[in-house]
């Protein structure tokens, strides 16, 4: 009977998992905040570059304008000196504010990560190996039950 340890079972570290490219190293939050990082930056860049082709004559007159827009609403300060005027322009301020708030959340979530890991190191042990010692005991008892019921 092979036994299973879902504990020790985490994304990034499976057994025999074969994937190829950037996402073969287990996940952390550094490399998340590095990962919205790009896209937060991109995405900001892409908004200012619609914003200017979709409304060149009034508010977005030059690509400045439109990358301190850019910069405006994905900081979600907005201080409303340029606003998209149609509908397709709001859309992209949606999503230009919405990777700005994710950006936010992900580096927040990092910063936190640093902070427990450091904690955790400081403890010098592991608080998963108190549940991986529960997992193995139950185990053992659900194994002995097993045998009894097949003897």
């Amino acid at each position: 009977m092979r036994r299973l340890h879902p504990v020790r079972a985490i994304p990034g570290h499976l057994p025999g998992a074969q994937n190829p490219g950037v996402f073969h190293a287990p996940t952390t939050a550094r490399r998340a905040g590095i990962v919205i990082a790009g896209v937060t930056i991109a995405v900001a860049i892409a908004g200012a570059v619609i914003m200017r082709l979709l409304d060149r004559e009034e508010q977005f007159s030059t690509i400045g304008t439109s990358l301190w827009w850019s910069l405006q609403t994905i900081t979600t300060v907005g201080y409303g000196d340029t606003v998209p005027e149609d509908s397709l322009g709001r859309a992209v301020a949606a999503v230009v504010m919405v990777t700005g708030i994710a950006f936010v959340a992900v580096i927040t979530a990092a910063i936190s990560a640093s902070f427990v890991e450091s904690a955790r190191r400081r403890m010098g042990r592991n608080p998963d190996d108190e549940i991986i010692e529960r997992l193995e005991r139950i185990e053992r008892a659900l194994a002995a039950l097993h045998d009894e019921r097949e003897s």
